[in-house]
């Protein structure tokens, strides 16, 4: 596994090289050194966390180490190559239309072979705790270099960088406890955490592409990080201690707050959006789509839409149309609701695949 490891580091080394002529190629102004510099940097440390975890690459603890690299870890590696890529991008002081194109396609690639990693490790039965961590470490790092990214475009607010360091604060924090002996309660497994997380890595990629409007990719940012900024919050006080999840008071705060939203909260969001929706509505597909997020007929997907429209045609500012764009963000985050005609779309964002 070493000696494969160290064969891949320099396979990626090359490929860089490569990419990087071949978009100096593309770019009229001198660029391929400092976009090798920042994306070789970026490199190293993604061969630094897999070479110091190679010994994770085994189904559990207590079971013999894989005898390959498996083609679900292979994939995770090659996100980690596309999010270098990416950070390429950051030592180049004025991107071309172009290369803003190209580090767009390198970061969504990455954001789409965060479910098909999985996917295929379990779907292949070779599920490992290398690629459980490397997907954690790879998630926080990808967050943190496309946003960066996507503030140096004008894209998104500074403030959402907190999302970029909330992962590595949490882990510092659990840290310094362990030093000073204070106790760390494990964390709950939590669909929710992985969604809000996914869509984090959804929305930054979609930003990053030059025709979405800059005025509504910054404003949409709010309203996708303070659900996640929120539950980093509650997780910390899991961990800390503070509040414990096995207690029945606050199993009974959670499930009633999780009961309100799925029975009124959210279908309350739905009609509202659908008919802010309809106030700006000039053709009948976007008719449709009002009545689509009403009867909760694959709601998430008809929000996801909405914003796409909302950023693409950049409508003039107004209350609803700001009102709009935050329901549609959380109902894209939170689902549907009950009531729903029909939630496939719910149940693809919240199941694993392969399982």
């Amino acid at each position: 596994m070493k000696k494969e490891a160290g064969v891949i580091a320099i396979a990626g080394l090359l490929l860089l090289g490569a990419t990087g002529f071949l978009l100096q190629h593309i770019n009229t102004t001198p660029m391929l050194l400092p976009w090798l510099l920042a994306a070789a940097l970026c490199w190293a440390l993604v061969m630094q966390q897999f070479y110091s975890r190679l010994d994770l690459n085994r189904a559990a603890v207590d079971t013999d180490p894989y005898p390959d690299l498996g083609l679900a870890n292979a994939l995770t590696l090659v996100r980690g190559w596309m999010i270098a890529a990416t950070c390429g991008f950051l030592l180049i002081k004025v991107p071309s239309v172009a290369l803003i194109w190209i580090a767009a396609a390198f970061y969504s690639v990455a954001a789409i072979l965060d479910r098909v990693d999985g996917w295929i490790a379990r779907l292949t039965r070779r599920s490992s705790l290398l690629g459980a961590e490397l997907d954690t470490v790879f998630d926080a790092l990808g967050l943190l270099i496309a946003p960066l990214l996507a503030l140096k475009l004008g894209k998104i607010h500074p403030a959402y960088l907190l999302v970029s360091v909330a992962y590595y604060l949490f882990v510092l924090g659990i840290y310094r406890r362990k030093r000073r002996g204070a106790p760390v309660y494990p964390l709950h497994p939590s669909s929710l955490r992985r969604t809000l997380a996914g869509f984090q890595m959804a929305y930054v990629a979609v930003v990053l592409w030059p025709p979405f409007d800059a005025r509504y990719t910054v404003l949409a940012g709010f309203g996708f990080m303070v659900p996640l900024l929120t539950g980093f919050v509650v997780d910390w006080l899991a961990v800390s201690g503070r509040i414990s999840m096995q207690h029945n008071s606050t199993q009974k705060v959670f499930s009633a707050l999780h009961n309100t939203s799925q029975a009124i909260a959210l279908p309350l969001l739905r009609i509202t959006t659908a008919l802010l929706l309809l106030l700006i509505a000039d053709n009948a597909w976007l008719w449709l789509l009002a009545a689509m997020l009403a009867t909760g007929l694959a709601a998430r997907f008809s929000a996801m839409t909405v914003l796409i429209v909302l950023a693409w045609t950049a409508p003039q500012l107004s209350s609803a149309v700001l009102v709009l764009l935050f329901a549609s963000i959380l109902l894209l985050l939170l689902g549907s609701g009950s009531y729903s005609l029909w939630n496939a779309d719910d149940d693809w964002v919240n199941r694993q695949d392969g399982a």
